[in-house]
């Protein structure tokens, strides 16, 4: 008997529909670059022969999904373990499934429409060497998809040993701060209110009422945007955070119009033009080579006293939020520390202070550095975590 096809949306299903949009939301939280095109398109995959031959869809999927290098590699372990419960470590959840145990697999979800080829889930008509093999070794953990993400936010940099979870750590530290910067867009342009009205994008809004002007877009004078200035700190002290912190700058970077990045250890280094690279593994190994001394000493008061006689006249402005990620460990003198953290201070519209170590239980800023840093610093918070990393937003949203 010739396979049954699906020429509709109806015919599939709500609940196969539901389960695919549940593995794009999957495959987005994993890093890929998938849209509304892309799901329609594995919509219509759905409703071909090819929903009868798991080996054909994958691939089918694989060529619909996968832009880069990263996405072919990661892609099959993704789809077995969403589509078929392959890899997936007990108790962990892929995004987008039922946590329930009564969740339907495709099997069960194609049989309801009374299919009567073996589906997605099926052993029929797979091609040689797709059978299961029985090991008795543990699920890698590969597998788990985006559940990791939903796992990290809480877990500390130090804590993080495992290469997959901490590439994935380095991977949502860049998109958080891509986030940040859409939010941020966007409140900023739910604020632009002022006394005069702006005709040109009255008339253009006015077409989707047909003409009549419902909407009135009004406009005032212009805010500078909010420019952030980040130091980061890549001394020994900072080994368990420092690539985590590199990615989210590297975001900043990438997604805020007006920013700029610089590294210290012994000795300050402007690394902007390193981490503007679009691909964070060219960026870091820029970087890795303009900041030799990486994981050395710390001079945090001759650092800011390169940045203030070299640097603050061209990138601070009026609007301007000094962001400095290092745990306060300095080798230098307190108080000149404190001179330049006050000269620093009259100059920009905030300086916050990003110490890793208030995440760690019972820690005091104890360290001659920070006392003498503290009295200059509008925010003193935490950054041990993906967590922290997001709390900063609403602050930002402030300014």
């Amino acid at each position: 008997m010739a396979a049954t096809t699906f020429n509709t949306r109806e015919e599939i299903g709500a609940t196969l529909r539901l389960r695919l949009a549940g593995f794009v939301h999957s495959l987005r939280d994993s890093g890929f670059k998938v849209g509304l095109a892309e799901t329609r398109d594995a919509l219509k995959l759905l409703c071909s022969p090819l929903i009868n031959r798991q080996h054909s869809l994958k691939s089918a999927f694989r060529a619909l999904f996968c832009g880069r290098l990263s996405d072919w590699k990661k892609f099959d372990d993704l789809f077995d373990a969403y589509w078929s419960g392959k890899g997936v470590k007990t108790g962990i959840k892929v995004s987008g499934t039922s946590s329930k145990k009564t969740q339907k697999t495709i099997r069960e979800l194609m049989d309801a429409h009374g299919s009567r080829q073996d589906t997605i889930a099926g052993d029929v008509e797979r091609q040689p060497g797709e059978e299961d093999e029985e090991t008795g070794d543990a699920p890698s953990g590969r597998r788990e998809g985006a559940s990791i993400a939903e796992n990290l936010g809480t877990i500390d940099f130090r804590n993080l040993h495992d290469p997959d979870a901490l590439a994935k750590a380095h991977e949502l530290a860049e998109r958080l701060a891509h986030s940040m910067r859409i939010r941020l867009t966007r409140r900023d342009r739910q604020k632009r209110k002022g006394p005069r009205l702006d005709l040109r994008r009255t008339i253009r809004h006015s077409i989707a009422h047909g003409g009549t002007p419902i909407e009135l877009i009004r406009k005032g004078p212009r805010e500078r945007q909010l420019r952030l200035v980040v130091l980061l700190d890549a001394s020994g002290s900072m080994n368990n955070y420092t690539a985590v912190f590199t990615r989210f700058v590297h975001g900043i970077l990438d997604s805020f119009r007006e920013a700029e990045a610089f590294l210290f250890h012994t000795r300050l280094v402007h690394v902007s033009s390193a981490l503007s690279e679009r691909d964070p593994a060219r960026a870091l190994d820029r970087m890795g080579l303009m900041a030799q001394g990486i994981g050395g000493g710390t001079k945090i008061g001759e650092a800011l006293a390169d940045f203030n006689r070299w640097h603050a006249a061209r990138v601070i402005h009026s609007r301007t939020c000094v962001m400095i990620l290092s745990d306060g460990y300095d080798t230098g003198a307190p108080h000149a520390l404190a001179e330049e953290m006050a000269r620093l201070r009259r100059r920009c519209r905030r300086i916050v202070w990003l110490n890793p170590l208030i995440g760690w239980e019972g820690y005091e800023p104890t360290a001659l550095g920070m006392q003498a840093a503290l009295p200059h610093v509008d925010l003193f918070a935490p950054a041990h975590n993906l967590d922290s990393l997001a709390a900063l937003e609403p602050y930002l949203a402030r300014l």
